[in-house]
């Protein structure tokens, strides 16, 4: 593996779930394959699991770390040929090639500003440390998708699963602030590679890009959509069509135990308690929610190992 910014850089989903699961068994048995080699994680927004379970990942494999939270830095440019005379202080150019030079992998996290779709969707920060970064890139969640939460969630699934083919379903949630698409985004494209009955639900004028939802049946009725599932995912997602927009805060979306009857709850975490998912469901043994922040863990590792093999 060269890079892991989408889903699609994993030769083998399933290779990668079974080497994941395998990893958990033995988190330190290549300890020594990261041994001098450096991890350089940036920060453009905040995280917690992402930024733990990253570290932890790279020092079960031997690595050293360091993290910059970039916008304490100073402001980056991204844009070609500006004159540089307003709050940028250095172009992506210049620091791409310099922190290549302190790294042997680069792993950025940057969220989209929910107000311009067309230089969200460009992923302009993302792609310019791939353009202009030497060294192999990772997403830690961009403007429009989180691969190593979506690897994460695969890996919990393949593990909890009593079925051969479960039924997944995506819900929509309500949510007070406007949220980006990117999990749901990534969550919707990893189950689509996976073997199981993927079905999305959400209020009508809340549909995803369909360039990702693609043939997944989408099911405006929440209760019906989640008949006989096995795995529910809920998640919150600002308006797509008019573009990071909340359209909708109907209460009556939020997960309970009475609609989510005998499935797995999972959430990628942060989750606000009482408006996107009541308390019975978080404090019940279906909640699975502490064990997929767990598998972030593991997911970031294999994603490494398989970097650091290529290198």
């Amino acid at each position: 593996m060269k890079k892991y910014t989408e889903i699609q850089d994993i030769p083998n989903i399933q290779d990668a779930i079974k080497e994941a699961i395998l990893l958990k068994m033995d988190p330190f048995e290549y300890k020594e394959l990261g041994k001098n080699k450096t991890l350089v994680m940036l920060f453009f927004n905040a995280s917690l699991r992402t930024r733990l379970s990253t570290e932890k990942a790279a020092k079960n494999l031997g690595m050293d770390v360091m993290s910059l939270n970039v916008n304490e830095a100073w402001q980056l440019e991204f844009d070609d040929g500006t004159i540089m005379d307003a709050n940028t202080s250095e172009h992506v150019k210049e620091a791409a090639q310099v922190i290549s030079q302190y790294a042997d992998v680069i792993a950025v996290r940057a969220f989209p500003s929910l107000k311009d779709k067309a230089k969200d969707q460009s992923e302009y920060i993302l792609k310019s440390f791939e353009k202009y970064a030497t060294v192999p890139i990772i997403n830690m969640e961009s403007a429009t998708a989180h691969p190593l939460q979506a690897l994460a969630d695969a890996i919990t699934i393949t593990e909890l699963t009593e079925k051969k083919v479960p039924k997944v379903v995506l819900s929509w949630a309500p949510h007070p602030k406007a949220l980006p698409q990117a999990v749901a985004n990534s969550f919707a494209t990893m189950m689509q590679e996976m073997d199981v009955e993927f079905v999305i639900t959400h209020p009508e004028g809340y549909e995803l890009d369909p360039e990702i939802t693609k043939n997944v049946p989408i099911v405006y009725d929440q209760k019906e959509a989640m008949r006989n599932a096995d795995f529910v995912y809920v998640k919150n997602w600002s308006n797509f069509k008019e573009y990071g927009q909340v359209l909708n805060t109907n209460p009556s979306w939020m997960m309970t135990q009475e609609k989510l009857g005998n499935a797995k709850f999972m959430h990628c975490l942060p989750v606000r308690r009482n408006v996107v998912v009541e308390d019975a469901v978080l404090d019940s043994e279906q909640s699975v929610v502490i064990k997929q922040a767990n598998n972030r863990t593991f997911a970031a590792q294999v994603v490494l190992k398989n970097i650091l093999e290529s290198l």
